[in-house]
């Protein structure tokens, strides 16, 4: 009964929180970017043999900064952390909203384990490989809540998150009903901007393509303008682990990034471009002997 009951609140909060419209619309143009690595300081996000994913995910995250910053002039960055600091996921949407971002990018890395009750312990698949990226879901795709727990996760480390996410329990099904009712008004953008960058990481960086998917994670849903969540690859398979934790990898996923971004920008403001530099010159991705286990960044 209390169950119903809740349920039966939750869908009246979405009937009538559905009427009002975001705050504001992006103008014309893609002039402000917020990059949001994942997680951080207390929270450590996944992890694997050697290396945490709040690590990987900022050094991606300021490579891909510095590269917009040097290259597109009319665009400013704004990060939700450039340290090893533990960053709310309600902050996180509150400094994108208040940037009045055109666009948000969140990175994160994926991990293969899930938790056996039996053997009361996380079991992890080292085979799984590849990147993903996601976009606000209207329902989650099969499989994927999974996913959308474990991201926003990070709620459950902040002090009095019940009261500060209005009961939300991201360990809870009952409470994704209130995100699946949302229609994401800049879902067309969001998809366009992931298809770009699932394209980048399987021509450029050689990673296996896992597809654009969609799902409720938190941050997307609060953030008002096109917004992605993109795991680029799992720290819990060996191989992938390195190349992520490797100079030339996070240098791959950050261009791959850019090229995605700039192209982007370019369609949503009707231009076109033709490039001849660095970025469209770069070589897709093939391990060499200098790729050795030690030639990390961090």
């Amino acid at each position: 009964m209390k169950k119903q009951i809740y349920i039966s609140t939750l869908l009246l909060i979405c009937i009538i929180a559905s009427s009002f419209t975001p705050i504001f619309k992006p103008a014309f143009g893609v002039k402000v970017i917020v990059i949001d690595p994942g997680h951080g300081g207390k929270d450590p996000g996944c992890h694997g043999s050697k290396y945490n994913e709040k690590d990987i995910a900022l050094a991606v995250s300021l490579k891909l900064g510095k590269y917009i910053e040097e290259n597109l002039k009319d665009v400013k960055v704004v990060y939700t952390r450039s340290t090893d600091v533990f960053v709310e996921l309600q902050e996180r949407a509150e400094i994108a909203n208040k940037a009045k971002a055109d666009l948000f990018i969140s990175i994160h890395c994926n991990s293969a384990c899930v938790r056996d009750k039996k053997l009361k312990r996380d079991v992890c698949r080292d085979q799984v490989h590849g990147a993903e990226t996601y976009v606000m879901g209207i329902k989650n795709e099969k499989g994927k809540l999974d996913i959308a727990k474990r991201e926003n996760s990070a709620i459950l480390l902040e002090d009095n998150y019940v009261k500060k996410y209005d009961g939300f329990d991201p360990n809870s099904d009952e409470s994704y009903i209130i995100m699946s009712m949302f229609a994401d008004t800049y879902l067309d953008q969001s998809l366009s901007f992931a298809s770009k960058t699932q394209k980048q990481y399987s021509n450029h960086a050689s990673r296996l393509d896992k597809g654009v998917k969609r799902a409720s994670l938190w941050v997307l849903w609060r953030t008002y303008m096109p917004s992605v969540l993109t795991e680029i690859g799992y720290l819990t398979n060996r191989e992938e682990e390195m190349f992520l934790g490797s100079v030339k990898g996070q240098d791959y996923i950050a261009s791959g990034l850019f090229r995605s971004f700039r192209e982007y920008k370019d369609e949503i403001e009707g231009t076109v471009k033709k490039y001849d530099d660095s970025f469209e010159k770069q070589e897709p991705y093939k391990m060499d002997k200098e790729d050795s286990l030690t030639n990390v960044c961090l």
